[in-house]
Order: structure tokens, then C-alpha cells, then sequence
């Protein structure tokens, strides 16, 4: 393999879980929506699953805990990228707040709303 698969290899991991996080956060708000919908058409009180609802929340907010570690581990990388001098191997999968400042592009990347 020569440097820049190697490269490659590092940026295709980086992104598939950047992806897996953001998807884990998806699911985990599905989840945490589901159980306050399932408690309504119980008809049971708010206390009832509180503390797993609570767990859930805190597993939610780890998650977003670990978003911010992978960001900083992308931002990380590209400085350690530029100190060696390698220049630029592959553009990622989506425009980034500092792609949008250089380039002009304002457009708002589309949401769903779960």
C-alpha cells in the first residue's frame, strides 16, 4: 500500500463512524421518543419508566459526548495531515462549515425530522 491508501484507508474509517455516531444519536432520539409515546397510550404516569427514561437521556448524552470527541479527532488528523506535508488525498463525503466559508455556499444541508 502506498501513503495514499493509507490515507484513504484512515479517512473511510474516520467518516464510517462519524456516520455510526450521528446514526447511534438518531436512534437512541427515536428510542427516548418511543418511550414517551409508548408511556401516553398507557396511560401511565410520568413516574412510571422514569428512571430508564433517564437512562436512556444519559446514554443520549454520552453519545453527543462522543460526537464531539470524533470532530475533534477529524480536526486532529487534518492538522496532523497538513504538518507532514501530505496536501489534500480525498474530500470528504459532505460540504464542511470551513468547505461553505471558502467556497460561497450558504444552502442549509437537508433534515429529516424523525
Amino acid at each position: 500500500m502506498d501513503r495514499s491508501e493509507i490515507v484513504t484507508s484512515v479517512a473511510g474509517d474516520l467518516y464510517a463512524t462519524e456516520k455510526a455516531v450521528d446514526l447511534a444519536i438518531t436512534q437512541a432520539t427515536t428510542l427516548i421518543q418511543s418511550m414517551i409515546g409508548a408511556r401516553a397510550l398507557l396511560d401511565l404516569s410520568p413516574v412510571s419508566g422514569a428512571e430508564s427514561q433517564s437512562k436512556a437521556i444519559e446514554a443520549l448524552a454520552a453519545l453527543g459526548a462522543a460526537r464531539d470527541a470524533v470532530v475533534a479527532c477529524h480536526g486532529e488528523l487534518a492538522k496532523d495531515h497538513r504538518r507532514m506535508g501530505w496536501g489534500t488525498y480525498a474530500a470528504g463525503p459532505v460540504n464542511k462549515p470551513s468547505d461553505m466559508e471558502t467556497t460561497g455556499v450558504t444552502t442549509q444541508p437537508n433534515l429529516r425530522v424523525a
